[in-house]
């Protein structure tokens, strides 16, 4: 696949994912910032090539953890379009979509600011964290550069965010980085595979101003890219994100009212950390206790299907994930 960038037309609901924002731009998701499971499966396979099974979990983890909708499968990749989203507003509340904080969406990103220290605005592009995420990248967006790029934006954080918060989905943000290496990189010619300023400021809609600051236009597809040439896996992506956050570990928690810093234990996560000793099918286990901890108890008699909200993220993931030998919680 080829990209063009006619009829690029910004998304009404902005986010703070670029390979959907970018996605959307070019008509490949809903350009109104409504999408369903289906679409993004889809979406993520055709555009990126991402793999089906990758693809699959982070339609999933989109729409439980976000409050997206698990019985219409509809999700807002912007800010809370509850009416447009829900199977019935006054049941399921609000279904804050990919803004929802410290659901998706986490404190510390690459180029957002933090809920709490931008009145809220978690998603508006931030121009100085993308010229320091270059700067600290060396215009080089690797493994090496991001990892470094993300310790510091945690620290950046702690210290600045009284409510600074770096919970297990912020796991996530480690994969996504991974994207900008992975996915964004021209897949053919002489600048394939390369995460150069060339292949990762259009995907941000970073755009060099005279005095040398970074401004904002539409996220867009390079002209003539081609995505990667083999699909990203689950394997993949979970390779990355132990190998991104062991380089430069940081602590999993929260800042407390007294000013102290409480570590988190979750899962893999141990004392705030994740072990060395880790695999990547542990991650992946991981992960999918992240599908499956949002899945709200209160669904149980309100909608029908009592489980069916677990059968959701079950029969989206159960297969894959039966075979790497996670456990399956029902109810």
């Amino acid at each position: 696949m080829k990209s063009s960038t006619r009829n690029v037309s910004v998304t009404d609901l902005l986010n703070r994912c670029p390979g959907l924002n970018a996605a959307a731009n070019h008509g490949f998701l809903a350009r109104d910032g409504i999408t369903t499971y289906n679409e993004l499966v889809d979406a993520q396979q055709n555009v990126y090539n991402v793999g089906y099974d990758l693809a699959n979990l982070l339609a999933v983890l989109g729409l439980t953890t976000t409050d997206g909708d698990l019985v219409t499968e509809k999700l807002s990749i912007g800010c809370d379009a509850t009416t447009r989203t829900s199977v019935n507003p006054a049941l399921t509340g609000s279904e804050p979509g990919l803004d929802g904080h410290n659901k998706f969406e986490s404190d510390s990103s690459l180029t957002r600011n933090d809920f709490f220290t931008h009145n809220g605005d978690d998603f508006s592009f931030n121009g100085t964290l993308f010229g320091m995420m270059d700067q600290t990248c060396k215009s080089n967006f690797n493994r090496e550069g991001l990892s470094l790029y993300r310790n510091q934006r945690w620290h950046q954080s702690q210290v600045e965010n009284p409510n600074f918060f770096f919970g297990p989905l912020t796991l996530l943000l480690y994969g996504a980085a991974s994207f900008l290496y992975e996915l964004m990189p021209t897949g053919t010619g002489p600048d394939a595979n390369q995460p150069d300023l060339a292949a990762v400021a259009p995907f941000f809609g970073a755009v060099k101003k005279a005095d040398g600051t970074w401004g904002f236009a539409a996220e867009r597809i390079p002209d003539n890219w081609t995505p990667r040439t083999t699909p990203y896996s689950n394997t993949d992506v979970t390779r990355e994100i132990l190998a991104m956050y062991l380089e430069n570990p940081v602590l999993f928690g929260g800042n407390t009212a007294n000013g102290s810093f409480d570590a988190l234990n979750f899962g893999a996560i141990k004392d705030g950390t994740l072990s060395a000793s880790l695999n990547a099918k542990d991650t992946s286990c991981l992960l999918y206790q992240l599908a499956t901890g949002p899945v709200p108890s209160s669904l149980n008699g309100v909608l029908t299907p009592t489980v069916d909200a677990l059968t959701f993220v079950v029969k989206k993931l159960g297969t894959q994930l039966t075979n790497l030998g996670c456990p399956i919680p029902l109810t």
